[in-house]
Order: structure tokens, then C-alpha cells, then sequence
């Protein structure tokens, strides 16, 4: 099995979740701006982003979509495969992070993070107070959600928190506004426990989580 990857908060998902399970696989990074651009890799992900999962002839893109079949392969409940209700469950949140969560934090992430890591520019701020208002209306959501949860879903670790904490783990760093979220703090300092989640870049460090360590 070969995953290619980029530092970027869609291969983030996967990757830890790879070293969570223990699955073996060649991970293989990409170049933005070079390798990825080839008709190589276009015959593999069409959209000439990352992450892409090749498995023998199977071909895969689309971080929740390859988590989900990780899952499968490795027989984990992170992905409910035997269960419809359970699955349900996670997809709502699989879905609500690509449609809602993933785009309020958005502006926050690529400007200070995407840019630094990819060279394209300093932070532009100026831009920022207008990605305010659809955050804090989303993050008022999930902070009432994870009252009293440590988990977004079933109770336990599944994709979805993956999947949604992944733009949010640097929020210190991206200079998002959500300490007045104390439940989603709290589920983003909890998931830092996971060894898999806190360090998934292989052999490389964090240098976000280094600038922006997480407070006592």
C-alpha cells in the first residue's frame, strides 16, 4: 500500500490514523508544486492534490473516504463499517467539518499555516475579521456538542474527530478565536494524549504545535 502525502491538514488525518492503527504503508511525499502537477500522478488523483491511497490496482482520494477504508481494512470501529446507525452518526460529522467547520476555520489556517509551510506569503490579518462572525457561529455549535463528550461521536474515537480537529489543531498558532470554547479546547488538548495525532509526520517535528504549545 502507497500514500502519498503533503503537509497539509487533509494527509494530516490520514497519516495519523495510519500510525494509530499500526498499518503498514509506503508514504511517500509529494512535491506541491512539481510532482504533483505530473500526468503520473494525474492518472492517480485527478485533482493533483493529497492525500492519494494506492492499494494494488485500488486507487483512492479524498481523506475521509481513504480513512474510512483503512478502517475497513484494519478491522478498527474509528469507522463503523458493520454498523449503519453508528455510521451515520460519524458521516454527520464527516460531512458537517467538510460543508461548515473546515471552511470558518479556513481563512485562519491558510494564513498561518498554509503559508508559512508552503512558502506562498506572509500572514495577511487584514483578512481575518471577516472570517470572524461565520467561525464563531459554527464553533458556538460544536463547543454545545462537546459538552460533556470527549469524542464528537459514539462516545469514542472515530474519523470524524480526526477529521475535524485537523485545520483546528493549531489554532493558537492560526490565531483563531476560539478560546472562548472551552469544550472544543478541551477535545483538541485531549486528542494531543494520541502519540499518532500529536506527531503524525513522518520523521519530521511540528514545527506549529513548537510556536504554539499547548497551555497549562
Amino acid at each position: 500500500m502507497k500514500i502519498y502525502w503533503i503537509k497539509a491538514q487533509a494527509p494530516r488525518r490520514v497519516l495519523a490514523l495510519v500510525k494509530h492503527l499500526g498499518i503498514e504503508a509506503e508514504l511517500i511525499e509529494m512535491a506541491p508544486n512539481s510532482r504533483m502537477k505530473t500526468p503520473d500522478y494525474g492518472a492517480l488523483n485527478p485533482n493533483l492534490n493529497a492525500p492519494t491511497l494506492v492499494d494494488g490496482d485500488f486507487v483512492l482520494w479524498e481523506s475521509s473516504a481513504i480513512n474510512a477504508y483503512l478502517c475497513t481494512k484494519a478491522g478498527s470501529d474509528m469507522w463503523p463499517a458493520n454498523d449503519p446507525a453508528e455510521q451515520v452518526q460519524v458521516l454527520r460529522w464527516l460531512s458537517w467539518a467538510d460543508q461548515h467547520w473546515n471552511r470558518a476555520m479556513g481563512p485562519y489556517y491558510f494564513e498561518h499555516v498554509v503559508k508559512p509551510t508552503f512558502g506562498i506569503g506572509e500572514p495577511d490579518r487584514s483578512v481575518l475579521p471577516a472570517a470572524e462572525a461565520p467561525l464563531r457561529k459554527h464553533a458556538a455549535v460544536l463547543d454545545g456538542w462537546l459538552q460533556g463528550k470527549s469524542y464528537v461521536a459514539l462516545d469514542r474515537l472515530t474519523i470524524a474527530d480526526f477529521q475535524l480537529a485537523s485545520q483546528a489543531t493549531y489554532w493558537r498558532t492560526a490565531e483563531a478565536p476560539l478560546e472562548d470554547y472551552p469544550n472544543i479546547v478541551r477535545w483538541l488538548d485531549g486528542l494531543m494524549a494520541l502519540p499518532a495525532w500529536a506527531a503524525p509526520w513522518p520523521g519530521q517535528e511540528d514545527v506549529f504545535l513548537k510556536r504554539a504549545p499547548v497551555e497549562a
